[in-house]
C-alpha cells in the first residue's frame, strides 16, 4: 500500500464535543458530521461526538443518515435540507428528522407516513442566510399546515446563521427574527420542542442564540471559524495527513525539479520524493508556498505539486526513505494547521478538510467507547 494516510484522533473529537457540550449547556449539542464527517469519517465521528456529549447527529443527505443508521446508530439525526429527489420513504423508513420549508415536501411527508401518526419534521426559517428555508412571510401559514396534520409534529424550528464568527450584530437580528417567530407561534398554540439557530460560532460568541439545542460542526473536528472565536476553550484538532519519503536525490544549485521547472535551487540540496499529491486533495496552488513537516522540522516544497508525488527542498539536512511526512498537523514541536493552508489559498479550513480525496485512507486512534 502508498504510504500516505490520514490520522484521524476520535479522542480529540469526543474531547471537543465535551468541551462545546460545557460551553452551550443547558442547550443540547448536536454534532454535524456531513461530508464525510467534514472529511474524518461520519461514522467513526458521530460515535466520538456522542460518546463525548453529543445528543444530536446532523446531515446533508438522506443517504449521509441511512450509512450512520445502518452503522447501529440510534440517535436522532437531523436532516439539514429536503432532499432534491424527493426521497421521503427513505427518511421515514431510517427515522430521520427531516426538515421542511416547502409545502409540497410536507404534503410529500405526510404521504410517505401514512397511517402512521406524529412523524417530527423541522421547519426551516429563512432570517437571512437566503439560501434554503421558508421565508417569513410564508412561515406561518407552513407550520399551520404542519401542525394541523395528524401524520405530522412540529418537533423543531430553526435557522441558519450567515456570518456568526465576524457578524454578531446581523446574527443578532437572524436570533430575534427566530424569536418573534417562535413567539407568533405559540400564541396560536403550536410550540415545537426544539429551537435551535446557532452553530459552532453562534454558540461560543452569542450566548442569546443557543436556544434548545447548537449545531457545532467545525468544532467538533477541532477547528474554529474564526481566528478570535472561542479561543478560551481548548479545541484539538482532530486530523493529521502523513506520507512518507519515498525517494531521494542529491541536486546542484539551479536545478528546477518537477514540472514546469517552476523555479531554481539556491543551493546543492537533498530533493525527497513524497508519494503524495492534488489527486488526494494536497492543493497544487500550494507549490511555491507550501511546507511539511519531517523530522520535526518545516521544509518548503521544490517544485509543483503533481498528481501523486511532491517533491521537497531539504538543502543540506539529513533525512532518509521511509521518514515521516507530515503536511497537516503535528510533529515534535511542530505543527501546520488548516488555518495556515486556507490562509496561503486565501479559502476557509472547511474546505480544507473535506478537501482529501478516498484515495487517501483514514486511520483512526484512541478509543470511542468509555468517556
Amino acid at each position: 500500500m502508498r504510504p500516505s494516510w490520514i490520522e484521524i484522533d476520535v479522542d480529540a473529537i469526543k474531547s471537543n464535543a465535551r468541551v462545546m457540550s460545557a460551553a452551550i449547556a443547558p442547550a443540547a449539542l448536536c454534532a454535524v458530521v456531513k461530508a464525510d464527517g467534514y472529511g474524518h469519517g461520519d461514522v467513526p465521528s458521530a460515535e466520538a461526538a456522542l460518546a463525548g456529549g453529543a445528543s444530536w447527529l446532523a446531515v446533508a443527505l438522506v443517504e449521509e443518515g441511512v450509512r450512520l443508521r445502518e452503522a447501529g446508530i440510534e440517535a436522532p439525526i437531523l436532516l439539514l435540507s429536503e432532499p432534491a429527489d424527493g426521497d421521503t420513504a427513505s427518511i421515514v423508513r431510517w427515522n430521520l428528522h427531516p426538515t421542511v420549508y416547502t409545502p409540497e415536501f410536507a404534503d410529500a411527508l405526510g404521504e410517505a407516513v401514512g397511517a402512521s401518526t406524529d412523524y417530527p419534521v423541522h421547519l426551516k426559517l429563512n432570517t437571512g442566510m437566503h439560501r434554503v428555508g421558508v421565508d417569513p412571510v410564508n412561515a406561518f401559514s407552513l407550520a399551520r399546515k404542519v401542525a394541523g396534520d395528524p401524520r405530522l409534529t412540529l418537533e423543531g424550528l430553526w435557522t441558519h446563521f450567515a456570518v456568526a464568527e465576524e457578524d454578531v450584530e446581523y446574527t443578532r437580528r437572524q436570533t430575534v427574527s427566530l424569536l418573534r417567530f417562535r413567539e407568533t407561534l405559540a400564541a396560536e398554540g403550536i410550540e415545537p420542542v426544539i429551537v435551535h439557530a446557532a452553530n459552532t460560532a453562534g454558540g461560543l460568541l452569542l450566548g442569546e442564540s443557543r436556544f434548545d439545542m447548537v449545531r457545532a460542526g467545525l468544532g467538533i473536528y477541532g477547528l474554529r471559524p474564526g481566528p478570535e472565536v472561542g479561543t478560551e476553550e481548548p479545541l484539538r484538532p482532530a486530523m493529521r495527513v502523513v506520507s512518507q519519503v519515498a525517494f531521494l536525490r542529491t541536486l546542484p544549485a539551479g536545478e528546477r525539479p518537477s514540472y514546469g521547472r517552476r523555479r531554481a535551487l539556491g543551493g546543492r540540496s537533498l530533493v525527497a520524493t513524497v508519494p503524495i499529491g492534488y489527486a488526494d486533495g494536497v492543493p497544487r496552488r500550494l507549490s511555491d508556498i507550501g511546507e511539511v513537516l519531517i523530522r520535526g522540522k518545516r521544509y518548503p516544497l521544490a517544485g509543483a505539486i503533481t498528481m501523486d508525488q511532491i517533491v521537497v527542498d531539504i538543502g543540506e539536512d539529513e533525512v532518509a526513505v521511509g521518514d515521516e511526512v507530515v503536511l497537516l498537523g503535528d510533529q515534535g514541536e511542530e505543527s501546520i494547521t488548516a488555518d495556515e493552508w486556507a490562509s496561503k489559498l486565501d479559502t476557509i479550513n472547511y474546505e480544507i478538510v473535506c478537501g482529501f480525496g478516498p484515495r487517501l485512507p483514514r486511520r483512526y486512534r484512541g478509543a470511542v467507547d468509555g468517556q
